[in-house]
């Protein structure tokens, strides 16, 4: 891990608290972009209608109580759609991210986040720590490990922001019950003090589009539901030192942006290779 003496003022914060926000990395007609290209993927997956998986690119929907059928998120859609795969590799990235893990850097989430207007779409506390599985394939986790996530949308509380435990990155892993998702959850105080967590310590991150959070591994975090009119995407990106992680794919390599191309690499889903798809999976 690189020196909190040589960090910036995001990577600092990131040390000192578990989080950090860095307010205008994209413009709003790179932003526009973003959102078109959530528009255009959201349309794709609905008209499926069904959980569906192309390799490591994957579409989960979900019947919402209020808002009737969603797209939840997608996995890998850097594979699907040039322009993302264009932001995760995003030099301004890079410069967030290299006072903390280096230049030599792995991606292991690309996902999209959806929460429509109205809707129930939560997420329960916990850390991210607990979906880096295998652990073998993940070593010195703590150090070598910067979750971001891009603001397509106003991020407030009313439309379900998310909300972070600040410092909890100090306490290292907690003991999560590993049967219990955290994307099914309510955002629920009582998790924290189970946990021996300040309830009342939280942060809801406050982002306009454009806006870039970053957070720690064993950051606690989680977010509410969308009680607003608007929607609420989050175009959340994982990165790890490379000589730290057997899995993933590159993003860049000696300070140098990796494009997505050939054939696809082990990240998370363990049949990549024996059942590829296309397919529906439910």
């Amino acid at each position: 891990m690189i020196s909190p003496s040589a960090s910036t003022p995001a990577a600092a914060a990131f040390h000192a608290d578990g989080y950090a926000v860095v307010r205008g990395v994209f413009s709003s007609v790179e932003v526009a972009a973003m959102a078109d290209s959530f528009d255009g993927i959201e349309a794709r997956a609905l008209a499926g209608g069904r959980n569906w998986r192309d390799r490591n690119t994957f579409f989960r929907l979900a019947d919402d109580p209020r808002a009737g059928r969603v797209l939840r998120l997608v996995q890998w859609p850097g594979w699907i759609d040039a322009g993302l795969e264009q932001v995760r590799r995003d030099p301004r990235l890079l410069e967030i991210l290299q006072p903390l893990i280096g230049h030599d850097l792995k991606q292991i989430i690309n996902q999209m986040h959806w929460k429509a207007p109205g809707s129930d779409a939560e997420f329960g506390f916990h850390q991210d720590s607990r979906s880096r599985r295998p652990r073998a394939a993940f070593r010195d986790l703590a150090n070598s490990y910067v979750q971001t996530g891009i603001a397509i949308d106003p991020h407030r509380a009313d439309n379900g922001a998310m909300v972070v435990c600040p410092g909890s990155h100090r306490l290292g892993e907690l003991p999560f019950d590993p049967q219990r998702p955290s994307m099914h959850e309510a955002l629920d105080r009582a998790d924290l003090a189970r946990l021996g967590v300040d309830a009342d310590h939280t942060v809801t991150l406050d982002m306009a589009p454009g806006d870039v959070a970053l957070w720690h591994v064993h950051t606690l975090h989680g977010s509410g539901p969308n009680r607003s009119g608007i929607d609420r995407r989050f175009y959340i990106n994982g990165y790890v030192t490379a000589e730290n992680c057997d899995r993933g794919e590159w993003a860049f390599r000696g300070g140098e942006p990796c494009p997505l191309a050939g054939e696809q690499s082990l990240v998370h889903y363990e049949d990549l290779y024996s059942k590829p798809g296309p397919m529906f999976v439910d």
